[in-house]
């Protein structure tokens, strides 16, 4: 452990200036630690938006904690960070058979955080000395607390492997993985290790919660909930990690979102995306990765959206897998209506979908037909080209804005 020496009064000030400017900047200032652990991320990562998620919250959650322990006192040993954000992704990652990658991203998370927080540094002084003094003192501080961090992550790692050695959830996990990827597993061989009809239509759903810790009998009260909304039959749950539940159902029933939404009144802080119904071990594996672009989707619109299905989200899933240009799209095509009063985005995108019907748009959005007269010619004001011609390219847009939100907001 490398000797640690206690700022002087100066260099204790600075360093709690520069971490109360930390703390108080806006959560953009932080995109590029994410940028940069998630562009190192496995692929097997980045294709689940849960995993990415927790990515994104362990980021912040360990630059917080050594912030705030900093903040209460500059420059001393900051106690290794196992919230449940921290201990949830190693979880994830055990369950996953991704766990050597948890080591990787602690250090690629460190090094873009020494990068952030240096950039800080040379705002605080000019002076050579109190600038020398101060990138010691915290360069120590961070490697230090990033060592001891990831030392009690490991503990918590071989914990989880023993856990998962002693149960059948790794067997299940594995084989449902090897599905997903299109490995060449004869159906009833994989049926008969998963107790599950593979031979039948499925629908995939991801049963999910946006919370760090969420309620593990509130996620498998809803997984139930959904295999009731499609016939009772005994539907396949696979742990995906801490926050999300794999599901399958299979049956003739049609699913009906809306008994969906009505079964998780009662369970406010789970979201549920939902594949198409398809047959066989394709329809297994298909209806599970559009049920993760729906996820995918869900996860960046408010949390009063609780249920999706791929039909509602598979025209925006396809263009938005380059998020950039479609951003890029979303801002040539609407103009300053791309930042404009969400309400007025929502006119328009309801008015074009209802064939251009005030009437019908009024009902839809149980407002007076005067207000929607007066929203529409505001919203095409700020179009950047007359709207005539252009109706489909408008509607995408605005369809994209709904899922994905203006530039920034997600």
């Amino acid at each position: 452990m490398p000797t640690w020496e206690r700022p002087s009064p100066r260099v204790a000030e600075l360093i709690r200036t520069g971490v109360e400017g930390l703390l108080a900047a806006p959560a953009a200032t932080f995109d590029q630690i994410d940028a940069v652990t998630i562009a190192n991320a496995d692929p097997a990562v980045l294709a689940d938006p849960t995993l990415v998620a927790a990515i994104r919250r362990t980021n912040r959650a360990n630059l917080t904690h050594w912030a705030e322990a900093n903040l209460r006192d500059p420059g001393a040993p900051v106690v290794p960070n196992v919230g449940p954000e921290t201990l949830g992704i190693a979880r994830d990652l055990v369950r996953r058979g991704l766990d050597t990658l948890t080591l990787d991203s602690y250090r690629t998370g460190q090094n873009a955080s020494w990068r952030l927080w240096m950039a800080t540094a040379f705002t605080l002084t000019s002076d050579p000395d109190e600038l020398s003094e101060l990138l010691d003192v915290t360069a120590n501080s961070i490697f230090t607390f990033v060592d001891a961090t990831i030392a009690a992550i490991s503990e918590q790692v071989a914990l989880e492997r023993v856990r998962l050695r002693s149960g059948t959830h790794a067997e299940r996990l594995e084989i449902v993985t090897l599905l997903v990827e299109g490995a060449p597993i004869h159906q009833d061989r994989a049926s008969a290790r998963l107790n599950y009809a593979l031979d039948r239509r499925h629908v995939a759903a991801i049963v999910f919660s946006d919370r760090a810790e969420p309620d593990q009998v509130a996620l498998e009260a809803a997984a139930e909930a959904l295999a009731q909304a499609a016939g009772g039959r005994r539907p396949l749950i696979v742990i995906a990690g801490a926050a999300a539940l794999w599901v399958w159902v299979s049956g003739e029933h049609a699913l009906d979102p809306d008994v969906l939404r009505a079964a998780l009144d009662a369970l406010p802080e789970v979201r549920i995306a939902l594949g198409p119904a398809a047959a066989g071990i394709e329809g297994f594996r298909r209806s599970h990765l559009d049920a993760l672009d729906t996820q995918r989707l869900l996860q960046r619109t408010p949390g009063d959206a609780r249920v999706a299905t791929y039909d509602d989200v598979q025209v925006v899933a396809l263009a938005t897998h380059d998020e950039d240009r479609a951003q890029a799209f979303v801002e040539r095509t609407l103009g300053p209506l791309a930042s404009a009063a969400p309400e007025l985005r929502d006119t328009l995108r309801t008015y074009l979908a209802e064939g251009s019907n005030a009437k019908r748009t009024a009902e839809v959005l149980f407002t007076h037909r005067n207000t929607i007269i007066k929203r529409l010619d505001r919203a095409q004001q700020l179009l950047p080209a007359p709207l005539e011609g252009r109706m489909l390219a408008v509607a995408l847009a605005l369809e994209i804005t709904r899922w994905l939100g203006a530039r920034g907001s997600a």
